[in-house]
């Protein structure tokens, strides 16, 4: 189902919002902007589509950006608390491919996003051309995955922007970019839609499964990234058979807009792929 409506995001015009319904009849929020092949934009906890900006735009001049808002997060309905996991998230998406008439997408998840990724290529791997995850994990258990100290913790829960602002980006992109940087950290969302983001993003654990990705795999991380450390892209590189890891040097963990280099990479890594 799908109705007209413009969207406008730190770039301008990105397109009209349609929506898809998910399993449970909730409504999402999608819409699409450039030609090629379709590349679906999974974005982070609590973030919504807008939240992509001037790197939707970049990525537009290359591929068919597809982009959505989480249950419970911008345009998108709320759902039922019992679908906030991330795997349960992967359906939402499946079901924006869906209505996108898209069979088959590059993939691209940021931090929560990148969990999402993961299960969508673990769930649905015949909907997953190849998978980038930035900035992300397998999830948590003993010996496996690293948690933000806690101080970063403490900033990422408080949802100060000025306190998350330095852990996401570099200074000089932050002050050159102040309206992308102010939606990424304003995305519309209750504090009840909030609270079930984290607990879906803190209770993620793919590590059993991550072996059974078939799909060419990025993994971008920064080097100072104190909200999913580096050992995290590290373990992924590990459990996932033939992944590729590019340590982004000096990024935190918004390198998906702040280091803007990392679309030509990615393009790089889908045309080796595609020979």
């Amino acid at each position: 189902m799908s109705h007209a409506a413009a969207l406008y995001g730190p770039s301008g015009y990105c397109g009209t919002v349609n929506f898809a319904e998910a399993a449970d009849g909730t409504e999402l929020a999608w819409t699409s902007q450039g030609e090629g092949e379709p590349m679906l934009l999974i974005a982070g906890q609590a973030t919504a589509m807008d939240g992509w900006g001037p790197t939707a735009a970049l990525q537009s001049r290359y591929y068919r950006v597809i982009r959505f808002d989480h249950r419970g997060i911008g345009r998108s309905g709320k759902g039922d608390a019992e679908r906030y996991t991330t795997r349960l998230f992967a359906q939402d998406a499946v079901a924006v491919l869906d209505a996108a008439g898209v069979d088959l997408a590059h993939v691209y998840g940021h931090s929560m996003g990148g969990r999402i990724g993961q299960w969508l290529a673990i769930d649905a791997p015949q909907k997953v051309r190849t998978l980038i995850l930035a900035a992300t994990s397998g999830g948590k258990r003993p010996g496996l995955g690293t948690q933000p100290d806690s101080a970063a913790l403490e900033a990422l829960v408080s949802g100060d922007m000025a306190r998350l602002e330095p852990l996401f980006f570099g200074a000089e992109w932050a002050r050159n970019n102040p309206q992308a940087t102010h939606t990424f950290f304003n995305s519309p969302a209750s504090a009840w839609a909030k609270a079930r983001h984290f607990k879906a993003s803190r209770e993620h654990d793919a590590w059993n499964d991550l072996g059974s990705i078939q799909a060419p795999t990025l993994i971008l991380h920064g080097t100072e990234d104190a909200l999913a450390p580096l050992p995290n892209a590290l373990q992924l590189r590990e459990h996932i058979r033939g992944s590729v890891l590019v340590r982004v040097p000096r990024a935190g963990h918004g390198l998906h807009l702040d280091h803007p280099e990392t679309v030509e990479w990615i393009r790089q890594f889908i045309d080796r792929k595609s020979r």
